[in-house]
């Protein structure tokens, strides 16, 4: 079994909140994490057609070993359950019995927020994390890029291609036709394949809706579609303290970095080290270990960007209170003194010397002038 570092929080959280609430993408370990953390607790899965079936006749019957402590699996798939678990849990008035997971965030929030409202600690599980990961040998970051981190790739040794060809396929049958009511498969798929080939830049919806041959509203709706099922993350512009403030759209990330290779067509390591896109991947690999380092630790990311209209940009910054951390990624595996110029742009205009650090290719620390140089493998000691 692969130890997740949120388990320590669903834990802390249990003994405060009458709910927990882990969401996140569909095969993240959401139900694996919440059945090892509490065998105890009996266990409902509502993709059961029998079980959802029961449930919908009687939603009151699943709250009868509310005292034992309750699993809902994919509980989206009854919002009524979600006004009884209200009831019921006030009813108790004993923290921690009923622990809810579900892979849709559009219906799943919207249930959280018109019923449970200050009774749930809300939690999202990613795929696995590096630091999750026995990442020790001569592996390059090329194959983790190319296999991504879903659990079963690790525990059942899945082939990948065989893998994300069965996810893209239940993704696009079970959460866009049915649930998302989007019609026309052919078009969204490739609306998806067009976005995993821009991952790591900037979104441009009127590009997007030239090459998929739609309007820019329908593109704004299937980018909230990406969103709602954690395939994607928007990340923001940075404006804090600065008069430039020039780029207004946010940065595109695949979460799952092996997701976007398979979409890219990347079907080997070789691929991938020789990729047009080699840096955008290894990008969208290390912005994907920093939101999950915070989101395993129940933490907001405070993660955002920064770029003006002469050109300089940096990858992430951090926010700390008062405080902000540039951090640039550079896929490289030697150090060139040309990636640290955009730091030392970023500190000027800020006036202050500020801790500064780069994420490379390499699987070495280092620091030059004052700047902190960590490989991939070492994202979180940067954190």
């Amino acid at each position: 079994m692969i130890k997740r570092t949120l388990q320590g929080q669903l834990w802390k959280a249990l003994k405060g909140f009458p709910v927990l609430t882990l969401t996140g993408p569909r095969q993240s370990g959401k139900t694996t994490l919440v059945k090892d953390s509490f065998p105890d607790y009996k266990y409902y899965n509502l993709e059961n057609p029998e079980t959802l079936g029961r449930v919908k006749l009687d939603p009151r019957s699943i709250f009868r070993d509310l005292n034992q402590g309750i699993i809902i699996d994919e509980v989206q798939k009854a919002p009524e359950l979600f006004s009884w678990a209200q009831v019921f849990v006030d009813e108790l008035q004993e923290p921690g019995k009923l622990i809810l997971t579900g892979s849709n965030q559009f219906e799943y929030m919207q249930g959280i927020g018109q019923s449970l409202a200050g009774r749930t600690a809300v939690f999202k599980l990613l795929p696995l994390a590096l630091e999750e990961l026995d990442i020790a040998g001569k592996n390059s970051w090329e194959t983790y890029a190319t296999k991504g981190f879903y659990p079963r790739l690790y525990k059942e040794q899945i082939d990948p291609q065989l893998f994300y060809s069965s996810y893209v396929m239940t993704y696009l049958e079970r959460d866009v036709r049915n649930v998302m009511q989007i019609k026309n498969l052919r078009e969204f798929s490739r609306f998806v394949s067009l976005c995993a080939h821009r991952t790591g830049q900037l979104l441009n919806l009127s590009s997007l809706a030239l090459d998929c041959a739609v309007d820019t509203k329908t593109i704004s709706s299937w980018i909230s579609i990406l969103e709602a099922s954690y395939l994607i993350y928007l990340l923001k512009p940075h404006y804090n303290n600065l008069n430039k403030r020039l780029i207004k759209a946010p940065k595109l990330y695949f979460l799952d970095v092996g997701l976007a290779s398979y979409l890219m067509g990347i079907r080997a390591q070789s691929d991938a080290e020789h990729h047009p896109l080699r840096g955008e991947l290894f990008e969208t690999m290390v912005v994907g270990e920093l939101i999950k380092y915070y989101l395993n630790r129940g933490i907001v990311p405070p993660l955002s960007f920064f770029r003006d209209s002469r050109g300089h940009e940096i990858d992430i910054i951090i926010s700390r209170g008062n405080e902000v951390v540039p951090i640039e990624i550079k896929s490289g595996s030697t150090i060139n003194p040309a990636y640290f110029s955009n730091l030392n742009y970023f500190r000027k205009l800020l006036g202050q010397d500020i801790p500064a650090a780069l994420v490379f290719g390499d699987r070495r620390a280092d620091e030059f002038n004052g700047i902190r140089i960590a490989g991939w493998d070492r994202i979180s000691s940067l954190l």
